[in-house]
Order: C-alpha cells, then structure tokens, then sequence
C-alpha cells in the first residue's frame, strides 16, 4: 500500500526524480532478500500470496513508468517482473500477463525494435485468444491485424550483414535476453537470428491461423508487399489500402490493452513498400530516371528514398547506384544464374505456358503412337507414385521410431521430474523443521528478554517509591510478567498524569503575570504616544521653512543668469541660419551627385545588356550553325556507308552468280565425262560380272558397281555423240537394242584375264571406278537448289 500511495504520488505530481530513487529502493530490497536468506523476518516469495503482492507492485511500477513515459525504467520495470518469475518459476495470471506484453509493445515500439514489438504483439494475441472468452470477433480482428501489421513493420534485410564476431556474439546475447522476456525459449548454441527473424514470425503467423483473424485491406496489403511482383503499379495500389488501414483502430473491451491504432504502423509501411518497389525494379530494369521512380513512389520526396536506399544497399538488400549529373539510377548488373533473376524467369516461363495451353489447347490422345506414348506415361508416373508411397512408408517408420524415442525419453523426463518433486519435497520438510525449531528458540529468547526488561522496571519502580516514603505494594516472589508490565505501565501513567498537572499550574500562573503586566503598560504606551506626535509637528515646520528659503534663492540665481545671457541671442540666430544654409548646399551636391551617379550606373548596365545579349545571340547562331554542318555531315557519312553497303552487295550477289555458272559447268563436264566412261567401259564390265555372277552369286562387296551396272540400259552398245547429248538434254537413258557383239565378248572374255584386270581395277579404283559412277549419277539426279533455282 505505501508502494502504490508513493507511486500516484509520483504520477499526479510527474516526480520523475523521486520515481527512479522509489523504484532503486524496491529494486534493493528484493535483492537483499535474495541475498540474507537466513533472516528470521524474510517473507517467503514461494507463497502464493506473497508472490501475488510483489507482483502487484512491480506491474504498478510498470504501470506508472509507462505513463510517465520513463522508458528505462520501464524496461527496468519489466526485467524486475521476469526476475521474479524466475525466482519462483511460476507462471501469473493471465490478466497479468495480457498487461506485461502490452507494456512490452509500448517499449519495443518507441525504442524502434519492431521485431520484438511484433513477438510482444504475437503473444499478446495468443494470450487474448486463448484466455479472454468475452473477446469479440471485431477486438480479436483488430488485434491480429495489430500483430500483422507489426510483423509487416519490420525491415526485410538484416541489420549484421558485414559485422564483427565481438558485434554477432553481443546482438546473439541480446538476442537470447529479449527472447527470454518475451517467453521464447532458445537454443543457445544455435543462431538466434535463424528463430527470431521477420521469415520465422511471418511463417508462425500463417500457421497459427492469425491471417484467417485479419481485416480484408490489411490481408490484402500482406500480399501485395510478400508475394506479388508489380515493380510499376505496386505503390498505386498500395496507397489506398494504407489511407484505409491509418482510419482503423478503436478501443477494446478489454482493460489491459484500452485502445488500438493501426495508423502507427503506416510510416514503416510506406517504407517497406519503398524497399519492395525499388528490390522488383532492380530484378527488371538496369537503368530508370529519377523522376520516373520518383512518380513510382508517391509516399516520400526522392531525398527520402535515398536514404533509404543507402540503408539497403549497407545490408546487402538492393545492388544500385544514384547518378545525379545524368539524372538517372543505375541497378547492380546481375547474371541470369542468380537467385534473384532465376524465380524471376521461372515465373516467367509458366505464365507463358499457360497462356499457350489457353490459346492453343492440347489435343486428345489418338490411337496408335499417341495411345503408346500415353501408356508410357501413366506406366512411368504409376512407378514414381510407388516410389514415393515406398519412400512415404519409409518415413512414416522412421516417424514411428522417433515417436517411440520421444516417448521414452518423455517417460525418462517424467521420472527425473518426480525424482526431483520428492527430492524438493524432502528439502522443502526439512526446512520448515529447521524453520519450526528456529522459530521455538527466537520465541523462548523473546520471552526470556521480555522477562528480564519487567524485571526492570519492576525495580525502577520499587526504588521511585524508597525515594518517596512509599513501600511495594506487591512482593517479588508472587509476581509475574503479565503483573509486572501492568504495574509498570500504571507507574508511567501515574508519573505522566502528575507531571501534565504541574504544567498546567505553571501555564495558569504564568498567564496571570502576563495579563498584570499588560493592564499597567497600557496608560504609558498612550502618553508616550502623544510626545512622540508633538515632536514631530515642530520638526515638520521648521523643515518646511528651509525648503521655502531654498527655492527663493534659486528663482533669484536664475533670473540673472537670463539677462546675461539675453545679449548673444541675435548672433545665436545669425549662426543657425548660416550652418543651416550651409548643411542644404551640401546635403543638394550630395543629391545630385548621386542622381548622376545612379544615371551613369543605368546607362553602363543598358550596354553591358545589349552586350550579352549580342553575344548570346551570336553563341546561339553559331551553335547552330555548327550543329547544320554536323548534321551534313553526319548524313553524307550515312548515305557514303549506305552506298558503299550496296555497292557491296551488288558486287558479291554478281560473285556468287559467277561461281555458280562455274560450279553448273564443271558439273556438267563431270556428267558428260562420266557417260564417255560408262559408254566406254560398260560392255567389258557386263561380261566380266556375268561368269561371277553365275558361279558364286552376288558378292557383297560390290553392291555399288551392281547398282551402276543396272542403271545403264545398253551398258555394251556404243552410242554416238549426238545421241549421248539429246540423252543427257532430255533426262532419259538411251534405248536398249540387241548386242550384236555379244558372242565377240563371250570369246573375249573367256580367252585371258585382260580384262578381268581391267574390271578389278574398274571396280576398285578411286575416281572412276563404279563406285565413282554410282555416286555421280545419285548427284546428277539430285542437283543443287542453286541449279534448280
């Protein structure tokens, strides 16, 4: 009670002073009873009803700190209330608790620590949705718009990109403390960053189903700034929904949170949509005028989003660059590898996709091939989903086996914890046995103490009445405690009574005099009164005279001193005028030296006009001129490269025409001189293959010379020259007509081996060969487009 008195005290008189020694005092006290815990008078915190006081006080505290907006010690306010549940290891009541995030909010959010102000907020929401069943649905829509908003209002980049071990191990260590009183357990060998970071709480928030609770327009705002890519349009439509969520807000029905504005998220807003807008330009474009962005980002002046853009491009979040002179900013060069552009481009592609599946839509499955390739398909996807139910029984034993191990080491945890409660509860009899006997001996020590001062007094009081004649009224085998302070206490009042009387006789007598003495002074004071007032008549007169003496003597002094001086007035006349005079003559040069001065001063600027103006004229003519020539020139260079281009042209087209008449001439000789050979060489080859043919059958070797021999018609018969040419002009091979040699080649051939050489090397040969002929006659027959053209 005196703790709470003192702090309205502080309150309604704003003794911020006073509040910070108030709240070191009751800081002190805890921490000596942490420390004396053998003290006979120390309250026991463990109990329910001593716990509940020291909170009680401690979120006063943090009660008027807040108000008085003493953020420090709010802070400090706060750390006091988590060392005590510490202490105990109990967890308030809800209704505390709903008051120690709010006040947590309050703190983050003016110390610029918006991710732990969205933590606060998270709990706060789970605390209300859990514990409050008179909560409405717009109070709980309200406050998780609250916590998204918040979520939201952090920075997307982190803070410790580039620092130091010494600054990662100090943000680490703060990091574990903030979570600590916020009511998040961490892992202190793992990366704190990695549990409290904007992706971690945004993830939490979706799963926990907060974004299912929220207004349409900030649900709506989440994905716009977390999941749409609109470089161009995104802060047009940003804008509207944030003039719609900076009017939300309201109280609640409940006291420890009275009153919620989302208008306070809107600045950090605007900024991340600046962030977004500048990171999706950057994965578009290479370069973009400032004007351009700054049309692009209506929330801040293009100084602002410098700024910001510094703080982005320090943490490693946006890769660009300012050019004033040009006017223009420079985005960071990214290859198509990069993460960021990769998305991009993945995006990319199914959207395309799509768009062809719609425009073309793919056709149903045929018969034959397609019927195949579908059952391909279904055969190939039916392996891969037994795969996958294969490797999803795999890992639903594997879960089944680290369920039994969390079970085992839960039971194991469980048998620690009641090993613990008993050995706690043996500790805990033991030291109120300890307690219960201290207790007993300070009783009987106070008892004996008690004794010993009645005693006491008890012969104070038998020596007060030996000194005054009296004798003991009691005696002392017969008295006892309970007596002795009775007697003691009566002596007192005796003693006090009697002492109180003979004041009040002095105070009576005393009064008398004074009375007395007062009645005889009267009659004196009023003669002396009279003296004085007769005295001071005469002196007032006699006063009064030498004043009037005084003046009359001046008057005189004065009067004579006016005659004296009465001669020299004429001259003092004849002197102001002529200074007078004097001063307009030269106040009149002065004037018209200046008017001439002001005059030649205009007429010199007049020129010096006409003479810029001139000279610009001139510069601008001959810019002009210079700019003509330029351009002269620069369209004779263009119609000089165009001409030569052409020229150009002309000459190859005329080159390839050329060596195309060449490549058709020497494919014509090449025909013709292939014919001469078949013409020539047919008939011995014919009668060569025929005895081959009939002894052993077709050799696989020569399929080629066959294929040749077989394409000509007549391959024994000489054809004449004119004949060859019709053929050759006509496409068509000659007419076959008896061979009228034929028994000529059967003596030939069976009377040596001449000509079985010639058919071998015939055969065999490089160029010419049947082989050769084979291959000129697939070409003659499949010209080139140039000679079908």
């Amino acid at each position: 009670m005196t703790a709470h008195r003192a702090f309205q005290f502080c309150k309604q008189y704003k003794r911020t002073t006073e509040f910070r020694r108030l709240c070191e005092i009751i800081r002190n006290h805890l921490a000596n009873l942490n420390k004396y815990r053998d003290q006979r008078d120390r309250p026991d915190l463990s109990l329910p009803e001593s716990l509940q006081l020291y909170l009680d006080t401690r979120f006063e505290q943090l009660k008027i700190a807040t108000e008085l907006e003493l953020w420090q010690e709010a802070f400090r306010s706060v750390e006091d209330v988590h060392g005590l549940m510490c202490m105990v290891k109990k967890t308030p009541k809800p209704s505390l608790m709903v008051i120690y995030y709010a006040k947590l909010t309050e703190i983050f959010w003016v110390s610029d620590s918006h991710l732990y102000h969205a933590y606060a907020w998270f709990k706060l929401f789970t605390l209300q949705k859990s514990y409050n069943k008179n909560l409405s649905q717009k109070d709980l829509q309200l406050i998780a718009s609250s916590v998204l908003l918040a979520a939201l209002s952090v920075t997307p980049y982190d803070h410790k990109h580039g620092a130091s071990h010494l600054e990662l191990e100090n943000e680490k260590e703060r990091n574990l403390r903030m979570a600590s009183l916020i009511g998040f357990s961490l892992d202190p060998k793992r990366d704190s960053r990695e549990v409290l970071s904007r992706p971690s709480l945004l993830s939490e928030l979706a799963s926990k189903g907060v974004l299912t609770c929220v207004s349409q327009e900030v649900k709506d705002l989440f994905h716009l700034l977390e999941h749409e890519f609109l470089p161009l349009d995104l802060a047009s439509k940003v804008q509207p929904l944030l003039a719609k969520i900076s009017k939300l807000g309201g109280k609640l029905s409940s006291i420890s949170v009275p009153e919620v504005q989302l208008s306070q998220y809107v600045p950090a807003l605007e900024k991340l949509a600046t962030l977004r807008v500048l990171q999706q330009v950057s994965q578009v474009y290479q370069t973009m005028k400032i004007k351009v962005i700054s049309r692009m980002i209506p929330f801040f002046d293009f100084s602002v989003v410098e700024k910001i853009s510094v703080d982005a491009v320090k943490y490693n979040f946006v890769s660009m660059k300012v050019d004033h002179l040009k006017g223009a900013v420079l985005f960071g060069s990214m290859d198509l590898e990069s993460d960021r552009l990769r998305d991009h481009l993945t995006i990319f592609a199914e959207s395309l996709n799509k768009a062809r599946n719609m425009i073309y839509p793919p056709v149903q499955a045929r018969l034959g091939t397609d019927t195949l390739a579908v059952l391909a398909d279904t055969v190939d996807r039916e392996h891969k989903r037994l795969l996958a139910r294969k490797s999803i029984i795999e890992r639903r034993k594997e879960e089944q086996e680290r369920q039994m191990l969390e079970m085992e080491r839960e039971e194991e945890t469980k048998r620690l914890k009641l090993q613990k409660i008993t050995e706690e509860a043996e500790r805990k009899r033991l030291a109120s046995e300890y307690t219960r006997r201290e207790e007993q001996r300070i009783r009987r020590e106070i008892e004996e103490r008690e004794l010993e001062e009645a005693q006491a007094l008890l012969q104070e009081a038998e020596k007060g009445r030996k000194k005054k004649g009296k004798k003991p009224v009691i005696e002392g085998e017969k008295v006892t405690k309970q007596t002795l302070i009775e007697l003691a206490l009566s002596e007192q009042l005796r003693e006090r009574q009697e002492m109180e009387k003979k004041l009040q006789k002095l105070a009576k007598t005393m009064d008398y005099m004074e009375r007395a003495k007062r009645e005889e002074e009267a009659s004196l004071i009023a003669a002396a009164f009279q003296q004085r007032l007769v005295e001071e008549k005469i002196l007032h007169e006699r006063e009064q005279l030498q004043e009037i003496e005084l003046s009359r003597q001046h008057h005189a002094g004065d009067l004579q001193e006016k005659n004296r001086l009465a001669r020299m007035l004429d001259n003092k006349y004849i002197l102001q005028n002529r200074i007078t005079s004097r001063r307009e003559a030269e106040y009149n040069r002065l004037k018209k030296e200046g008017e001439d001065r002001i005059r030649q001063l205009t007429v010199m600027r007049r020129q010096e006009r006409e003479k810029k103006r001139k000279l610009l004229l001139f510069i601008k003519s001959e810019e002009e001129r210079l700019t003509k020539l330029r351009e002269e020139e620069e369209t004779q260079k263009r119609e000089e490269a165009e001409r030569r281009k052409k020229e150009d042209a002309e000459r190859k087209a005329k080159l390839d025409e050329i060596a195309e008449r060449q490549r058709q001439r020497e494919k014509e000789l090449e025909e013709k001189e292939r014919l001469r050979r078949e013409a020539l060489l047919g008939r011995p080859s014919e009668l060569l293959m025929r005895p081959t043919e009939q002894a052993n059958g077709p050799h696989p070797s020569e399929p080629v010379a066959a294929k040749a021999s077989a394409a000509t018609p007549s391959t024994g018969k000489y054809v004449p020259r004119f004949r060859r040419e019709k053929t050759e002009s006509s496409g068509a091979a000659p007419p076959s007509e008896p061979d009228r040699w034929s028994r000529h080649d059967d003596r030939s051939a069976q009377s040596g081996d001449r000509w079985r050489g010639d058919e071998h090397r015939t055969a065999f040969s490089g160029g010419s060969g049947p082989r050769s002929s084979s291959s000129t006659w697939g070409s003659s027959r499949n010209p080139p487009r140039g000679s079908e053209r």
